[in-house]
């Protein structure tokens, strides 16, 4: 197993509190937070993903990297119980995705590419219906917490969501994630239509929540947004895991190797 690679040492936005909530959600669940088996899932015969297998522990971060229909999205769906597999095994915090959804579900934060949020109610709006709807409870200290967590900034706590850019959002729902204590989050191409600011505060946030403990796993086609924050990249082709990057004790994961990689199987499957 892939030590974590610590990026920064000392977290700066993130209030003890959030960090013992998130490593307690952690702490009663199996060592490998997500596994995937021999996975295979098919669409009328037509195969999607072809014998797919990783797994992650607590504190990990991984992208799985590849282009337009290499299958990203459709693994996130599976491990989200919307797509059955034809073969193989999905587990998540150590269930059968398939037999246990209801608990999967509660243990995960899927952040999509753009934040689906009411763009008529503020951030605390939003965030208080949504966890209304999972029966959580939170002080408007807690709420306030998360948003210094996330590092939203404090005049925009209290605006419409419609006012929001898009960085703005995914920190919104990144807050929501943070207080339901899901120790596990699913990101479809979160970075992509940021700017390169926003991208920057969002690689951060994502390094700061897996020193906490929490697992991460990113779908993307940004070769150097992932190498700047994974511990292990997948290399993800028509399916099929066809490479593995893993970054350095210390340090990060090579962007040239991995982009020389990209570029090779992008022009084989030409």
């Amino acid at each position: 197993m892939t030590t974590p690679t610590t990026i920064n040492k000392t977290p700066t936005i993130a209030p003890k509190t959030f960090d013992k909530q998130l490593s307690n959600a952690c702490a009663d669940l199996s060592d490998a937070m997500i596994e995937v088996s021999s996975l295979n899932f098919s669409i009328k015969n037509n195969a999607i993903l072809k014998n797919l297998s990783f797994s992650m522990a607590a504190g990990e971060v991984y992208a799985l990297l590849g282009g337009n229909g290499a299958g990203k999205s459709t693994t996130l769906k599976t491990l989200l119980g919307f797509n059955k597999p034809t073969e193989g095994s999905v587990k998540v915090a150590g269930k059968e995705v398939s037999k246990a959804l209801d608990f999967v579900r509660g243990k995960t934060a899927y952040l999509p590419e753009s934040a689906t949020l009411y763009p008529h109610l503020t951030a605390r709006e939003n965030v208080e219906y949504f966890l209304s709807l999972a029966d959580i409870k939170k002080s408007d200290e807690q709420i306030n917490a998360a948003f210094n967590r996330v590092a939203l900034q404090h005049d925009a706590w209290d605006r419409h969501m419609q006012t929001y850019s898009k960085g703005m959002r995914q920190k919104t729902a990144i807050a929501l994630a943070i207080l339901r204590e899901a120790p596990i989050f699913l990101l479809d191409e979160p970075t992509s239509g940021l700017d390169p600011v926003a991208i920057d505060e969002f690689n951060q946030l994502v390094r700061e929540l897996a020193l906490t403990g929490a697992t991460i796993l990113m779908v993307t086609h940004d070769v150097y947004g992932a190498c700047q924050v994974a511990n292990r990249i997948g290399l993800l082709k028509n399916g099929e895991l066809v490479g593995e990057f893993d970054a350095p004790q210390s340090g990060r994961i090579d962007t040239e190797q991995v982009h020389a990689a990209f570029g090779h199987h992008a022009k084989r499957g030409a």
